[in-house]
């Protein structure tokens, strides 16, 4: 089944009409979205296509036998007579479509590394990140890397992360985000506050009046605390959130970048580390990166449960906002000398993150 998973996040890699890149475009960055897409040339058309009907067998096919093995029962057929459901062939039947893909169109290569589909990942193990709900364990995310690579990544859910917003708490709870979020009466961690501990509230020439100045740690610190355009907008910048001990043991600070993919919707978002949650839990992402992921973005009830890749680069921002375009630019570089879509491919579904044994997950 890796290989399965990791052909397919491949394939659904090169279909995805592009790694997205944020909100705010321009030309220049539209034509460089075309490198990350499979992009075919006229001649290339037809291996594209029988790529593209070649996952939606796997896919077809692959999802009742994985039903199948988490509940036991009789092996499933594929609804044409009784014939059972032959996942190897429509492996195989992927597998050269996309090494015939790969070998038309010249940015494929690019893009993969020229590393082949079917390689195994020969990644370790930095730590089983313990997940906790109310103290108790909920689930075990593993964090892995390359050999020598500083570069690490890993499988969870994703929450959405509102703040940085301007309209993301108001005092009444009418933000985007339940105010609970936020922290509370001399706990304020998601609003910018004073010196006494109280948070700023927007005046009439700010952009939400009447709502808090919604902080994040990644924040231009030019401006003042009580400016909301301080901190980086979670409606408008594609963002990750790191607890703050992992970031700090790995050597990642607010700036670096990172590369986050959600294989469900077939769809990539270049990202920054924009904030910082709580010790026990991993797997948060901005609004705008959960849009750019196809993922419900609502603050208060979006998410997703598992499956998303998040990929991190520590050390390579400058610890400063950064437009999208350079989101877009730094992250591309980072991502391809990695080793790009099949190494992602092989390394990151070897170890998707495990319930704990015991306790019923509600993440």
């Amino acid at each position: 089944m890796q290989r399965v998973a990791a052909l397919f996040v491949a394939a659904v890699f090169l279909c995805s009409p592009t790694v997205s890149r944020g909100q705010q475009t321009s030309s220049a960055p539209a034509k460089a979205e075309n490198q990350v897409a499979a992009n075919p040339a006229q001649d290339c058309d037809s291996h594209f296509d029988a790529m593209q009907e070649a996952m939606r067998t796997v896919e077809r096919d692959r999802r009742p036998l994985t039903q199948q093995a988490d509940a036991g029962s009789a092996p499933e057929t594929n609804g044409a007579g009784s014939r059972p459901i032959d996942l190897q062939q429509d492996l195989r039947s992927l597998q050269r479509r996309l090494m015939e893909l790969n070998q038309c169109a010249p940015g494929n290569k690019e893009v993969s590394g020229g590393r082949d589909p079917s390689t195994d990942c020969s990644s370790e193990e930095l730590l089983n990140f313990q997940m906790r709900h109310d103290g108790d364990l909920e689930r075990e995310v593993p964090i892995r890397h390359l050999p020598g690579d500083t570069a690490f990544f890993y499988e969870s859910g994703m929450t959405i992360d509102a703040d940085g917003a301007p309209n993301a708490y108001h005092p009444d709870n009418m933000g985007l985000d339940d105010l609970a979020n936020a922290g509370s009466p001399g706990n304020w961690q998601g609003l910018a506050k004073n010196q006494d501990g109280e948070p700023f509230v927007q005046g009439p020439d700010d952009p939400f009046p009447g709502y808090y100045v919604s902080a994040t740690a990644l924040a231009d610190r030019t401006k003042p605390a009580n400016d909301p355009t301080r901190y980086i907008d979670a409606t408008k910048i594609p963002f990750i959130v790191l607890p703050g001990s992992l970031a700090r043991q790995f050597g990642a600070r607010p700036g670096d970048f990172a590369v986050v993919f959600n294989p469900r919707s077939g769809k990539s978002s270049y990202a920054i580390f924009g904030d910082v949650g709580p010790s026990d839990r991993i797997g948060e992402g901005s609004i705008a990166l959960a849009e750019n992921l196809g993922i419900r973005s609502d603050a208060r009830n979006g998410g997703a449960r598992r499956g998303i890749v998040f990929l991190v680069f520590p050390g390579s921002g400058n610890g400063r906002p950064r437009p999208i375009e350079e989101i877009n630019a730094e992250s591309e570089k980072l991502f391809q000398a990695w080793g790009g879509t099949f190494q992602l491919a092989a390394c990151t579904v070897q170890e998707p993150a495990r319930p704990f044994t015991g306790h019923q997950s509600a993440y």
